[in-house]
């Protein structure tokens, strides 16, 4: 086609996510993998696990102080949280409460019982709560209490310790500070210095005093325990309803990254902007999906059929292109594999183009695998349109036949034949001659071609039939295939027109497919016994391999007759 083709912009980002994401979903079986194998590991989470209870205590930290209701007094004097943390999940702290525990039967190790425990500290408070996770609630319960009151009473321990410490120290002064003043008292009347040094001494005993009985009088209460752990009543942890839910979330994540992965190594076409890409030629439809049209090569003549119409819209497209207005000629081709799909659009297109009005020659030119007279089935007829015959021959001979498309026209079918030298047949002069029908003024020559990576057949014709049309599955066409045909046709001197996708058939298009073959590969035995027909466009005759004999020609005669 003449408009050009579009380069991908790099700052177009919500395309470019879009087209990301469709290309994902193309990936639904690894989706559907991973939600399942997602929701799998969390009921298996649920129902294996088994059942924890946890029971919780909150003590609320305070220093050691004099007077406790003093306005100054600060209760967070001297407390690091950090450190009790810390301290609460000590080994002295499990010892403590593994002795209480073993003492009321339940023994127990001390890192097994650390183990059960975490200790948190809610934001700008001087509260640690201690929550025990165990089997049952009666032993979480236990269990959480007796790790508080540990807490508790080796943060007393500590700090009795630590003023008995300093008590002593105190005491440790005072001795020999109290031994100088008995000294100094015997030496009464002495002088003014005795005096003097007597009274010094007097007031730093007095002073020691002091400070042994403000420590001795401090309230060394390490805190409370605000909350005392309870027996839990429900078990702790995800429940089933959660964990599937955990599970589909996960799982979906997994199955986007396996998605993402078979993305990037699929050799497939991810988009019809990389098809349009690699191909470097424009889209001219996507064909939709018709289950009726299933076993049916014609959708032209079908009322209500959204397929019929998309060929239309491409035979409308094609007719307008001013480089297939100018000869009129089509190859239509796909890649590789299968040709159904090329030989559908092939039939449909000629069918659209007899609807316009023009004068359609349709050549199979698939000589290893003829099928197309065999899969009209009741649409052909026995006799070309006038305009088709020249002289007292047909041609080519024995293989020209019409097809009657209901209440839209016909058009003239050259169906293929098997010989055995196909590229002899397919170069011979009356195959030139044929094509070169596309010269005359209404006459349109649309050719059939096998794959044109499977074979080079439809090379061969590309020095008569320059315009290709490209026949192609999205999910199974790789871009180097298209890389190569556009290669492989510019190098031989044609041009390609553009792509022409179909949806592929589903399961039940080729079970139906492989029905009708059954039921024609039987009738066509049972015609061949006869001596009639043998099931691929021949009619009981031995074929000789001539490809002059294949696809003979003889002058066209608009006023001749009918055979």
């Amino acid at each position: 086609m003449t408009q050009p083709i579009r380069a991908l912009e790099d700052q177009d980002e919500p395309a470019l996510l879009r087209d990301q994401f469709r290309q994902l979903l193309r990936y639904r079986a690894l989706l559907a993998t991973g939600v399942v194998l997602g929701l799998l590991g969390g009921g298996w989470l649920a129902l294996s696990g088994e059942e924890s209870y946890t029971s919780t205590g909150e003590v609320v930290v305070r220093s050691a102080t004099s007077d406790p209701f003093a306005a100054s007094a600060s209760a967070d004097k001297g407390i690091n949280i950090g450190s009790e943390r810390q301290n609460a999940v000590s080994d002295t702290v499990g010892t403590l409460a593994a002795g209480s525990l073993a003492r009321h039967g339940d023994r127990v190790e001390v890192g097994t019982l650390l183990s059960g425990l975490q200790v948190t500290n809610p934001p700008n408070t001087l509260v640690l709560r201690l929550s025990y996770t165990g089997r049952t609630p009666a032993l979480a319960k236990a269990r959480a209490e007796a790790l508080a009151e540990a807490y508790l009473e080796i943060r007393r321990q500590r700090t009795e310790n630590s003023i008995a410490n300093m008590v002593d120290g105190y005491r440790a002064q005072l001795e020999p500070l109290t031994e100088q003043r008995d000294q100094l008292a015997e030496q009464a009347g002495a002088g003014n210095d005795v005096t003097s040094a007597r009274a010094n001494l007097v007031v730093s005993i007095s002073e020691l005093s002091r400070k042994i009985s403000e420590l001795r009088a401090l309230d060394t209460t390490p805190g409370y325990l605000t909350k005392k752990p309870v027996a839990p009543t429900e078990p702790t942890g995800a429940g089933l309803p959660l964990l599937l839910g955990l599970g589909g979330v996960v799982g979906l994540a997994l199955g986007l990254l396996l998605s993402w992965v078979r993305l990037v190594f699929d050799p497939a076409v991810r988009s019809t902007r990389e098809l349009v890409r690699s191909l470097g030629a424009p889209l001219l439809g996507i064909l939709p999906r018709e289950r009726a049209s299933a076993g049916a090569l014609l959708a032209i003549g079908r009322n209500g059929s959204r397929l019929a119409e998309e060929y239309r819209a491409v035979a409308f497209r094609l007719a307008y292109d001013p480089s297939f207005a100018q000869r009129r000629r089509l190859l239509v081709t796909a890649p590789r594999g299968d040709s159904a799909a090329a030989a559908a659009a092939a039939v449909n297109l000629a069918a659209a183009f007899a609807e316009m009005g023009r004068d359609v020659l349709l050549v199979e030119a698939d000589l290893r695998t003829p099928s197309l007279a065999r899969d009209l089935g009741p649409a052909v007829q026995g006799a070309g349109p006038r305009w088709a015959w020249q002289g007292e021959r047909a041609w080519p001979s024995d293989s020209w036949m019409n097809v009657d498309v209901p209440g839209s026209g016909a058009f003239t079918l050259i169906a293929g034949r098997r010989t055995d030298n196909v590229p002899r047949a397919l170069t011979s002069a009356p195959v030139g001659r044929i094509v070169a029908e596309g010269d005359r003024l209404g006459v349109v020559v649309i050719v059939l071609a096998p794959p044109v990576l499977s074979y080079a057949d439809a090379v061969a014709l590309i020095d008569r039939v320059e315009s290709v049309v490209v026949v192609c599955d999205p999910r199974e066409v790789h871009r180097s295939d298209l890389e190569r045909i556009s290669e492989i046709i510019g190098a031989a001197g044609g041009s390609v027109l553009g792509a022409l996708l179909h949806p592929g058939r589903s399961h039940y298009e080729r079970r139906a497919r492989k029905k009708a073959d059954r039921r024609r590969t039987s009738g066509g035995r049972s015609r061949s016994a006869s001596g009639r027909d043998d099931g691929d466009g021949r009619d009981g005759r031995e074929h000789t391999g001539d490809p002059a004999e294949t696809l003979g020609l003889r002058p066209f005669d608009s006023t001749a007759g009918h055979r």
